[in-house]
């Protein structure tokens, strides 16, 4: 998908929940309505009626914590939550933190293959309402005594590889990166949110939320800020931490938390978009997917981000903004690291322009929806910017990486 499409793709319309705490203001949502918030959300804001949406494209990474768990046609749940008809087709998809940005580039596959002319895209995570597992019983002939429960969210990753901390934690080793670097990566994600969100940048994309008196005598809150994000993170602190699994370098500090929350983009073709007398937000002008050793994730970025410039003709330099999902601090180190390819003054330039206004150790991180939180929060930095380029990339699932560019 680059320059010489015949069939632009535009974003008309981008909105996202405040990402929870694990355990926080959102761990009581049903699943179905937590995903249908941002995507009544995005065609509200444009006043597009719920018909003209063609398909959907939904990142669902875990139907656990779905009222169904087994085959809960997750997305089509949640358009119907949303208010969409019962006439429209859907998709769930699971490729983990990949998945929303995925589900975005799927939607514009579709279009510009001619079979669909307006789609949704986005995801949702509830790491809140993850249940423990039982396994095992169902034909063992259990009568009598103790059972074990499983914790899915414990070592976080795949029962038949090392967890994604112990593999990021060799690479970024194996780069030379130090614990003090992704520290200092860590705090500078905090440090960016808090001065992104002081000056209203956040308030684009994010729909306020009214969350429910939870003790007798409480008033209803509106929550309207992203609850990973720690005003007092420091230095002192995050030194303080203790690595996880065996690791050298990462910490809980320096990592994303297991967050709850919603994203969904409005996609059309431009054609539609002028039909419907709709301003485009965006324009996406390429994406790519890619996959390498399930081993070496924090390069997953990199890769796909030097895939998606050769793709289109373009360079580093020509990108104003650039976002690297903070899967954990190591991730956009070593990916820009790599991109720097040895040359240090380089390296500094590329990070300059990194993850300015912070990114998921700040914002948080429910994983299947933080595809297209990215390319939101570029869309409405480069608009009030006044136009250019830039450049999402996120690792996920055993080492695939998805890259976005879109221009204003």
């Amino acid at each position: 998908m680059g320059d010489s499409s015949n069939k632009e793709i535009v974003i008309v319309s981008a909105a996202r929940t405040p990402f929870g705490r694990y355990g926080g203001s959102l761990k009581d949502f049903d699943y179905f309505d937590l995903g249908a918030i941002p995507m009544r959300e995005v065609l509200n804001r444009v006043n597009v009626d719920s018909n003209m949406v063609d398909e959907v494209f939904w990142g669902v990474g875990d139907t656990s914590p779905c009222k169904d768990v087994y085959t809960p046609v997750a997305a089509r749940q949640t358009l119907l939550k949303a208010g969409l008809p019962p006439t429209t087709p859907s998709i769930a998809l699971d490729k983990a933190c990949v998945s929303a940005m995925s589900a975005v580039k799927l939607g514009c596959m579709a279009i510009q293959l001619g079979e669909i002319e307006t789609a949704i895209g986005g995801g949702a995570t509830s790491f809140s309402q993850e249940p423990l597992i039982v396994r095992g019983l169902r034909f063992s002939g259990f009568r009598l005594g103790d059972a074990k429960m499983e914790d899915p969210l414990f070592a976080l990753g795949y029962k038949d590889f090392n967890p994604v901390s112990v593999d990021t934690d060799d690479v970024a080793a194996e780069y030379g990166i130090s614990r003090g670097e992704q520290d200092e990566w860590a705090l500078r994600s905090h440090v960016n949110y808090g001065n992104a969100w002081n000056g209203g940048k956040f308030k684009d994309e994010i729909i306020p939320i009214t969350i429910p008196a939870q003790k007798k005598g409480e008033q209803p809150r509106i929550l309207d800020i992203d609850e990973q994000y720690r005003p007092d993170t420091s230095m002192e602190r995050l030194s303080k931490l203790k690595t996880i699994y065996g690791c050298k370098a990462i910490t809980a500090g320096n990592a994303p938390g297991m967050n709850d929350g919603a994203t969904a983009i409005l996609i059309m073709s431009r054609s539609k978009a002028e039909e419907l007398d709709i301003e485009p937000l965006a324009t996406i002008i390429s994406q790519v997917s890619i996959a390498i050793s399930p081993h070496r994730m924090p390069e997953g970025p990199g890769y796909a981000i030097r895939k998606i410039l050769g793709k289109v003709g373009m360079t580093i330099d020509d990108i104003g903004v650039m976002e690297i999902n903070e899967a954990f601090a190591a991730v956009p180190l070593v990916s820009t690291k790599l991109l720097a390819e040895g040359d240090n003054g380089k390296w500094e330039a590329i990070k300059a322009k990194t993850n300015i206004n912070g990114s998921a150790i700040a914002i948080g991180h429910p994983n299947t929806a933080s595809g297209a939180r990215i390319i939101m929060n570029l869309v409405y930095e480069l608009r009030r910017r006044g136009g250019g380029y830039a450049l999402g990339a996120i690792c996920g699932g055993l080492a695939q990486a998805d890259a976005t560019i879109i221009k204003v």
